[in-house]
């Protein structure tokens, strides 16, 4: 299907690997142009030589005030517009509540919050310019509470009400925004759950994958390229009229509505 992104430009934020990588090689084969984003020069340098476009690498941390303006000035030295932002870094560590700490908690809104919200500040007269889009990606974990995930949790979900305010600001303006919630997909920190996942039931890490799917109740896990595929069509002028749209690709592990 043609998503008519040829030769537009997107900002990708944790490009480096996982979901953020299928996302810049999806988005690269659609013919878009790419500032790709993370703290990791090396692989985002291998990444921008793998992909058949033109992209621009900036190693930065989003956790910084001045990380996110200075991308956007970039960008627009680079191409001269700005039309999709997908807002994808963002790690929140996991455990028992009352062992986190204060800057546990700072460094989880850091990065996957408080960076996103600065780079839809920097970038939003740009995408109006363009009659652009952002897609943010969140996560199940802002809609079903877990005792294991209080920061990832709180993070996701307000991440999930500045998505539908911005998206409220956007009618206004011409920027469409959206959001996607992604459940286990099959990355780094998937493996890294699944190792955890097969010490705590004392299983070999072959049954792990197994075992954690039915746990939650999905059939499988899903593929990076999933959401990549989902990202590219929210990012497009095809599914104009989704705006402040909150698609969970989850395999059905969320069940409430």
């Amino acid at each position: 299907m043609d998503f008519k992104l040829s030769g537009k430009v997107a900002i990708v934020t944790g490009a480096s690997r996982g979901i953020g990588r299928a996302i810049a090689q999806t988005l690269a084969a659609e013919g878009m142009k790419l500032t790709l984003a993370a703290r990791s020069k090396d692989q985002l340098d291998e990444l921008a030589k793998s992909l058949k476009t033109d992209c621009l690498v900036q190693s930065v941390d989003l956790r910084t005030r001045d990380a996110a303006p200075a991308v956007i000035e970039a960008t627009m030295r680079k191409f001269g517009a700005i039309d999709v932002l997908v807002n994808n870094a963002g790690a929140t560590k996991r455990g028992d509540f009352f062992e986190l700490t204060d800057d546990d908690w700072e460094d989880g809104f850091a990065l996957k919050f408080f960076g996103a919200m600065r780079l839809c500040r920097a970038s939003w007269t740009h995408l109006m310019a363009s009659r652009g889009a952002i897609v943010n990606i969140i996560g199940i974990g802002g809609r079903t509470g877990s005792a294991e995930f209080t920061i990832g949790g709180s993070v996701n979900a307000a991440f999930r009400l500045f998505t539908k305010a911005l998206a409220d600001r956007g009618v206004k303006d011409g920027v469409r925004v959206n959001a996607i919630n992604p459940g286990f997909i099959k990355t780094e920190r998937l493996e890294t759950r699944l190792k955890t996942f097969a010490e705590e039931h004392k299983i070999p890490l072959s049954q792990a994958e197994t075992q954690l799917a039915k746990a939650t109740g999905v059939a499988r896990f899903g593929e990076p390229s999933e959401v990549a595929n989902a990202v590219a069509f929210l990012a497009s002028p095809v599914s104009a009229y989704c705006h402040g749209s909150l698609l969970d690709i989850d395999g059905g592990q969320t069940r409430t509505l």
